[in-house]
């Protein structure tokens, strides 16, 4: 029986769960609405719009992607982003990131309607998270969090280890698994003693950003890994963790690439539909 997590299938079956509940939101006169912000050229990014497009046209989300040059200014982004505050036909909005170098992030950010907030990365909705209000949560751990739980393992007094530090995925997978009751350990660059950190946890969620930094040592038997490295290598996406070596130990492990990746799109699709429902 295989021990790997199909990021692809779990993300289906929810894309077709979807469509059902936004069909019925249509029919109560409330049709989901997703912006989309793309500044400058970045390819990758680039990649990534046009994924939401076609994932808001699966289950039925109206969709506008506003595309800018990367010389625009923080006063006409601002200018759009309040336009579409103020656009009762959207209900989330997304800044996709990287922005262009003059344009402050954190700024911009602040900008957008926190109820409108669908990506999760404004101060108020990292603020609901922390002290475990309702909002937003960010689509990365989300769909993090789904695929904990699709293996059926039970969270609470687990010990998970979290590497990795940063806004979008980090620090907010950890608040998560901590609001499920496990003993949440997070790692970073300068931790030292690291294999034999994550050689301890039952959940262990790899977001470092170094390709195959995580070998079989610093796997628990059994363990639930989570990967969500994206590193390209001679043109190939690869995780941060050495894939085969810990598949052989971990009780169920996500691939590089079709693991985390699917899910957070749909993640993104799920907030849209739950922001028109709760303010349609």
């Amino acid at each position: 029986m295989s021990n790997i997590i199909d990021g692809k299938a779990i993300s289906a079956g929810l894309r077709e769960e979807l469509k059902i509940n936004i069909a019925e939101l249509k029919k109560q006169g409330v049709t989901p609405g997703l912006a989309v912000i793309l500044a400058g050229d970045d390819p990758a990014s680039a990649i990534y719009v046009r994924n939401k497009e076609r994932g808001c046209e699966e289950v039925g989300i109206h969709s506008v992607v506003h595309r800018l040059a990367s010389d625009t200014s923080p006063q006409k982004l601002i200018s759009l982003i309040h336009g579409l505050n103020n656009d009762k036909s959207i209900h989330g909005i997304l800044i996709q990131l990287p922005l262009p170098s003059h344009l402050d992030e954190r700024a911009v950010l602040r900008e957008v309607d926190p109820d409108k907030d669908v990506d999760g990365l404004h101060v108020v909705t990292a603020g609901r998270l922390l002290v475990g209000e309702k909002g937003f949560i960010p689509c990365t751990p989300k769909g993090i969090m789904h695929l904990i739980k699709s293996t059926g393992t039970k969270i609470r007094g687990k010990n998970a280890v979290v590497i990795g530090r940063s806004n979008m995925v980090g620090k907010p997978v950890s608040l998560l698994l901590m609001a499920d009751n496990a003993t949440v350990t997070m790692c970073h660059s300068r931790t030292e003693n690291l294999a034999k950190i994550c050689a301890g946890a039952d959940i262990l969620v790899a977001a470092i950003g170094r390709a195959e930094m995580i070998t079989g040592d610093y796997i628990k038997p059994g363990a639930v890994v989570i990967d969500v490295g994206t590193t390209k290598v001679d043109g190939k996406l690869k995780g941060d963790v050495l894939f085969e070596e810990a598949r052989r130990k971990a009780g169920y492990i996500t691939p590089v690439p079709g693991g985390v990746g699917p899910m957070t799109i749909t993640m993104l699709l799920e907030n849209t539909a739950e922001a028109a429902r709760l303010y349609g």
